[in-house]
């Protein structure tokens, strides 16, 4: 049959097609590598595989046998021409075909004779790739063996279908568990994330002897601004609030919404005192500026409350206790001030 190199008309939509499949790249199932072995023995192949044809690529998804496929530029790959025409490809003699005995895995190692390949689609009309068979030795298929090839290459079709929808299942999911550790309003985690969060660093501390700090960050005046200008004014504030804490934090820092206007700050690394103080003095500076909103002009300072872990408490209640106990301590000495316990 005559072949082309020709990218086909629904280019742009195959390669969509072709994205959906990042979840399978080199991450074969058990069912696809136990398909592509039974092809190799039905056919007598030294090897089978299924091949996705990316933009510039073609990535191997699956391969058994004693010969390895390597992923190879699509314009040195016999599989891109079956991705192509769309129609199984059928080369006895790689070596004397015009267009191919020129590819480097046929004029060099490991000097592959014949090809064969099927079609693999996730939509119709959008293949993918090509499930194929290959051999260092000439020899043909009869039109019984090529219809049995088209039939694997459908199951291996839905074996990647199936394979992308469970992986955007388990994506979604967490997705769904994300959404739930997370404030809507701040992008912060949330209060249901703060158990987790801090009995894993806790474990981590103590198996490590690496501690980390936890702030506890309260905004006075803020009830007043709700009071006086209302919840959509107040929830303003809250954005306004939560980029100058982002400003101040590292990129390992974990911030936790607490609810309303309390914040958690949990500082890996191991830090010290003067890192937890230098990040405090840093968050008050931030603070004392006033918030501008809808043209009012007002005030939301903070006290913090800090701890060190596993110094503070090594469980999970003791800790949260001694910050709690800080933040107490810096509101009666007058707010707008930071305390460590």
């Amino acid at each position: 049959m005559a072949l082309t190199a020709q990218l086909p008309a629904n280019e742009a939509d195959r390669l969509l097609s072709v994205r959906g499949l990042i979840s399978v790249d080199g991450n074969a199932t058990s069912e696809l590598s136990t398909l592509v072995q039974l092809a190799k023995d039905v056919f007598g192949t030294p090897c089978a595989a299924v091949n996705i044809i990316d933009e510039d690529w073609q990535r191997v998804a699956c391969q058994v046998g004693s010969i390895p496929i390597g992923e190879c530029s699509r314009e040195d790959s016999v599989c891109s021409r079956v991705v192509y025409a769309n129609e199984v490809v059928v080369v006895p003699d790689l070596s004397r075909h015009p267009e191919f005995r020129s590819f480097p895995a046929i004029q060099g190692a490991p000097g592959f004779r014949f090809y064969a390949g099927a079609p693999v689609s996730l939509e119709p009309d959008l293949p993918v790739g090509s499930f194929c068979l290959l051999d260092v030795e000439q020899r043909d298929l009869t039109d019984v063996e090529i219809r049995n090839l088209r039939q694997f290459a459908d199951v291996a079709s839905g074996l990647l279908r199936l394979q992308k929808a469970n992986f955007m299942m388990e994506f979604a999911e967490e997705k769904l568990k994300l959404a739930a550790m997370t404030d809507p309003l701040t992008g912060f985690y949330n209060r249901s994330a703060l158990v987790s969060l801090i009995d894993v660093m806790l474990a981590n501390a103590l198996s490590s002897q690496q501690g980390f700090g936890v702030l506890y960050l309260d905004m006075d005046g803020f009830k007043q601004i709700n009071d006086k200008l209302g919840h959509h004014a107040g929830d303003q504030v809250l954005t306004h609030a939560a980029k100058r804490i982002s400003e101040c934090v590292r990129a390992q820092d974990v911030v936790v919404r607490m609810g309303g206007d309390e914040f958690a700050i949990f500082v890996p690394d191991p830090p010290d005192v003067a890192a937890l103080s230098e990040l405090s003095e840093s968050l008050l500076q931030e603070f004392r500026r006033p918030f501008v909103v809808d043209d009012n002009i007002v005030t939301a300072r903070l006290s913090i409350g800090a701890a060190l872990a596993p110094e503070a408490g090594s469980e999970r209640l003791g800790l949260l206790k001694a910050v709690d106990e800080a933040l107490y301590q810096a509101k009666e000495a007058g707010r707008d001030r930071f305390v460590l316990r």
